[in-house]
C-alpha cells in the first residue's frame, strides 16, 4: 500500500510546556501561557501519549514525564473517585469537579497504563485512580465519557486476562452506545447523538475496541456503519475536511467548515488504525493516511498544521488560515495521531 512519510518526532514543545506540575493547557504561540493553568484532560492525553512514544521507542525520558502527569491525575482525583479539571498555576482547584469527559480521559489513560512495559508501582498507583473511578462511568450519560472508559477497559482487560468484571464493564458501557445509536440514527444519519461536534470518531473507536474484546458482531457492525458516516461527511474530494466547531453539525442542518481543530484529525487516525487492526479492511489504512495527511497540509486551506520548528501543532484552521498558537490539546493530539501512524506502518498487509 502506499504511504506517506512521516516526519520525525520532536517532543521539544512537550518538555516546553510540561513543569514539575503536569502540562500547560495553553501557548501564545509556542510559548507556555501560565495564566491559564493546567486541565486534567491535557494531562490525561499526555499521560497516554508518552506511554505510547515509550511502547514504540524505549525512551526513558518518555517515562519521567509519565511520571509528572500521573502525579497530576492522583493529585485532581477526589476521595469519591470524580475529578477536578482546571487546576491554576498555583496548583489550586478552579472548579469544584471536573467534566464527564475529564473523569473518561483519566480512565482512559489510566486504563492504558495497565498494560503498558512500565515499572510496577507506576502501574498499581494507575490503578488504583482507575478503580476509584470507574463507577461514575457508569453513571454518567455521556457517550464520550462511555467510549473513553471503553478505551481505557480494553487495556485495562488485556493486563487481567483472568478478570471479567473488566469485559463484564466494557459491555455495560458499549451496549449504552449501541442504545443510543438505535435511538439518533435513521437511514441519512447513521450516528449516536442529533448532532455531530468535537472528537466525534472517540464513538466508534471505542465500539471496535469492545469488538476486539468481546468478539460481539454488533459492536462491529455498528462500529463500521458510524465510522463510514462520519468518514463520509468529513472526506471531501480525498481530502479530510472537519466538522467545524463555529456551530458544529445539526442532524438535518448545513455543517459548519471552521474552525476545524486537531483533535478531530486526531481521533479519526486512531479509531482508522483501530478499525484496520479490527478488520483488516484496506479502506481503513487508506483512510487513516487521508486524515494524518490534513496535519501536513493537505486541507481546505492547503497550511501545514504541524510545526516542525517546535515539534508542537497549531491550534486549527480558521476562515483567515492558522490559528497561531500551539497549544497542549493540539500537540498531543498531532503527537497521538503521529505515533499511532508509526503503530499502523508497522501492521501493514
Amino acid at each position: 500500500m502506499d504511504s506517506i512519510k512521516l516526519p520525525s518526532i520532536n517532543c521539544g514543545w512537550l518538555q516546553a510546556l510540561t513543569d514539575d506540575t503536569g502540562i500547560l493547557q495553553h501557548a501564545k504561540s509556542s510559548i507556555a501561557d501560565r495564566r491559564e493553568g493546567y486541565t486534567t484532560d491535557d494531562n490525561a492525553r499526555a499521560l497516554v501519549a508518552v506511554l505510547k512514544y515509550h511502547r514504540l521507542r524505549g525512551a526513558e525520558q518518555a517515562l519521567q514525564l509519565a511520571r509528572i502527569y500521573l502525579s497530576f491525575l492522583l493529585h485532581v482525583q477526589k476521595e469519591d473517585g470524580r475529578v477536578h479539571n482546571f487546576i491554576g498555576y498555583n496548583r489550586s482547584f478552579l472548579d469544584g469537579e471536573g467534566s464527564e469527559d475529564s473523569l473518561g480521559r483519566v480512565l482512559w489513560a489510566c486504563g492504558y497504563s495497565q498494560d503498558a512495559p512500565i515499572p510496577e508501582d507506576f502501574r498499581m498507583t494507575a490503578k488504583e485512580i482507575f478503580d476509584k473511578s470507574l463507577i461514575w462511568a457508569s453513571r454518567s450519560g455521556s457517550p464520550r465519557t462511555h467510549a473513553l472508559a471503553i478505551l481505557g477497559l480494553y487495556h485495562y482487560a488485556e493486563a487481567f486476562a483472568h478478570d471479567k468484571n473488566p469485559q463484564l464493564n466494557m459491555i455495560h458501557l458499549a451496549n449504552r452506545l449501541c442504545e443510543a445509536y438505535r435511538q439518533e440514527s435513521m437511514s441519512s444519519w447513521q450516528w449516536f447523538e442529533p448532532n455531530l461536534t468535537y472528537a466525534n470518531a472517540r464513538l466508534p473507536h471505542a465500539l471496535f475496541k469492545a469488538y476486539q474484546t468481546t468478539g460481539k458482531q454488533d459492536y462491529l457492525h455498528i462500529a463500521e456503519k458510524t465510522f463510514e458516516f462520519l468518514a463520509a461527511n468529513d472526506i471531501i474530494q480525498d481530502m479530510y475536511q472537519p466538522v467545524g466547531n463555529r456551530s458544529w453539525h445539526r442532524r438535518g442542518g448545513d455543517r459548519a467548515l471552521y474552525d476545524q481543530q486537531p483533535i478531530e484529525a486526531s481521533c479519526m487516525v486512531e479509531a482508522a488504525s483501530t478499525a484496520f487492526q479490527a478488520t483488516g479492511k484496506e479502506k481503513y489504512y487508506k483512510i487513516a493516511y487521508t486524515v494524518f495527511d490534513w496535519f501536513m497540509g493537505k486541507n481546505s486551506k492547503n497550511i501545514v498544521v504541524y510545526n516542525p520548528a517546535t515539534g508542537g501543532c497549531y491550534d486549527g484552521i480558521t476562515p483567515e488560515g492558522l490559528n497561531r498558537n500551539q497549544g497542549a490539546e493540539s500537540g498531543l493530539s498531532y503527537l497521538l495521531a503521529r505515533l499511532e501512524m508509526e503503530a499502523l506502518s508497522k501492521k501493514e498487509l
